[in-house]
């Protein structure tokens, strides 16, 4: 298990103007070191991982890092626990070059510019894009931008991370690359929930599988 703990306790969540066609409900989950959430398009699973990352609020129930209620938290502060990845890496890479993707949040924290950049420069090299590091942002292949968006996250040491669908669009030697950086995590202590519908990707991670359909964690 890893040192940090996300709990969701009788959650019920329904999307503004559509109670009726789909609602989320969980009575207990509590994801381990690894654990995939699988499931069929429309199940609720990227719901799911929005409210454990407090992007979402439930309208009944609980989210909770290390038995603390998060209702009341900012993002700024949610974020210095648990990290989340889109399903579209552009979603959240905002910087034009990838050193300052990873520096500027370090430096926002109060990090000295030069340190950011030296721990910017060690990220890139850890996550393979070292020979990115003069190229625009917009510019890089998927695969390129999704481990440039999880090093910038892993910059400022989130303890949880939770991976929307990290697979889509990736070739087999991206996801082979991918499997190695996310084994990496895990062995530094960081949890992973991941979000997909690849149940190979999810075994060869040898993740704790859970399935949702129709908005319900099935047993099993």
């Amino acid at each position: 298990m890893p040192g940090f703990s996300l709990q969701m306790e009788n959650i019920r969540f329904a999307y503004p103007g559509k109670q009726g066609s789909f609602a989320l409900e969980v009575e207990y989950f509590s994801p381990g070191q690894c654990t995939a959430l699988l499931g069929p398009n429309g199940s609720g699973k990227t719901t799911l991982g929005k409210l454990a990352a407090g992007i979402l609020k439930p309208q009944s129930g609980r989210v909770a890092f290390d038995g603390q209620d998060i209702a009341d938290w900012r993002l700024g502060k949610i974020g210095q626990h648990v990290g989340y990845l889109f399903q579209d890496p552009s979603r959240q890479i905002f910087a034009p070059h990838p050193l300052e993707e990873i520096a500027f949040p370090l430096e926002l924290r109060g990090m000295p510019k030069p340190e950011a950049e030296v721990k910017a420069r060690g990220l890139l090299v850890e996550f393979k894009l070292d020979n990115i590091l003069d190229s625009t942002t917009y510019t890089l292949s998927r695969g390129e931008k999704q481990r440039l968006a999880i090093a910038a996250i892993m910059a400022v040491s989130p303890k949880y991370f939770i991976l929307d669908e990290p697979t889509t669009g990736l070739d087999k030697r991206m996801r082979e690359t991918l499997t190695e950086t996310l084994r990496g995590l895990v062995a530094k202590g960081v949890g992973i929930l991941l979000i997909t519908h690849d149940r190979s990707f999810a075994e060869n991670l040898d993740a704790d599988i859970r399935h949702i359909e129709g908005g319900r964690l099935q047993d099993g």
